[in-house]
């Protein structure tokens, strides 16, 4: 893919869109393309669409520009999508996609195929933001969009603890923070800092867990009653699967909740060699190799049993 300014060239109208539950890369590297069309091309009509943001983001500079109407009737000359492995991952958006006269796509994940145009696809980079912060002029690069890059990194890195963290990641972040980014309380607010709810619904998982095959997986889950009780929300799940994949001596943890429609979406979180995007990918997901994701229908101990039977033959 060529620089972001030369996709830019003699467009007049831009659509984007990042990957449904959008998560802090997909929203940070949305709206940092997002801030630098209406800084440097503010002749440029641009739209972003993704589903409703976590509150922790909003304080991203064009946070409430975000739109999740997907009625809207409008076509582009270009669409962005960022952070997606499939056009599928686009949800409602995708319309919007196939509809556009040029696309393009910003994306880290292992089982992306290159569905765009214009594709930028790196499964080794630490995450979507780092590629976008590839495609910029780092001169054009303002506090604004450094926060929204700085933040995407954070998240899909674990503060930089994950194996997808490079030399490239870290000195991409010292440029960010150069830029005069609160970086310390983009952590606490975004990473760190937990509602009373939130941890007593990751004490809960915690505490109903269950080790298999030789304590080396370790599996929990919770179910939309358990979820009522404890007055959380599908959003409010990131991070328990990471704490369950510390646990010593593990080597694949799983961690799936009920959505609305009664399925529910797992994820998986690994250490050592084992493939989670494999392993995702055969249950129709898909991911990154140390971390990936699915849905699956069925009681929470049929889909207990799906996975560790299919992890079993994989260890």
């Amino acid at each position: 893919m060529k620089k972001l300014d030369e996709i830019l060239a003699g467009k007049k109208t831009v659509g984007m869109a990042g990957h449904v539950r959008p998560d802090g890369d997909c929203v940070g590297s949305t709206l940092a393309v997002y801030n630098y069309i209406v800084t440097y091309y503010p002749e440029v009509d641009v739209h972003l669409y993704l589903e409703p943001i976590p509150n922790i983001f909003k304080f991203l500079t064009n946070a409430a520009a975000v739109s999740s109407d997907y009625e809207e009737d409008v076509s582009f000359d270009l669409f962005i999508a960022l952070d997606c492995g499939d056009e599928g991952r686009l949800g409602k958006a995708v319309r919007y996609f196939h509809e556009a006269a040029h696309t393009a796509c910003i994306d880290h994940h292992v089982s992306n195929k290159s569905f765009a145009e214009e594709n930028y696809i790196f499964p080794d980079a630490s995450s979507t933001c780092e590629l976008v912060y590839e495609l910029l002029d780092v001169d054009k690069i303002t506090k604004e969009i450094a926060e929204c890059l700085y933040t995407g990194i954070v998240h899909d890195t674990g503060i930089f603890q994950y194996s997808c963290t490079s030399s490239k990641t870290m000195n991409v972040a010292g440029v960010l923070m150069d830029k005069g980014i609160d970086y310390s309380w983009i952590v606490d607010e975004t990473f760190n800092i937990k509602t009373y709810n939130q941890n007593r619904a990751l004490g809960e998982a915690l505490y109903n867990s269950k080790l298999y095959l030789d304590d080396q997986v370790i599996v929990s889950y919770l179910t939309k009653e358990q979820m009522n009780v404890l007055q959380v929300l599908p959003k409010h799940m990131e991070g328990i699967v990471s704490q369950l994949r510390v646990t010593r001596g593990i080597q694949v943890a799983v961690f799936f909740y009920e959505n609305d429609d009664g399925t529910f979406k797992v994820s998986f979180r690994v250490n050592g060699d084992f493939d989670a995007a494999s392993l995702a990918m055969h249950f129709g997901g898909g991911g990154h190799v140390k971390a990936a994701g699915c849905t699956l229908e069925g009681t929470p101990e049929e889909i207990t049993e799906k996975i560790v039977s299919e992890i079993e033959k994989r260890l």
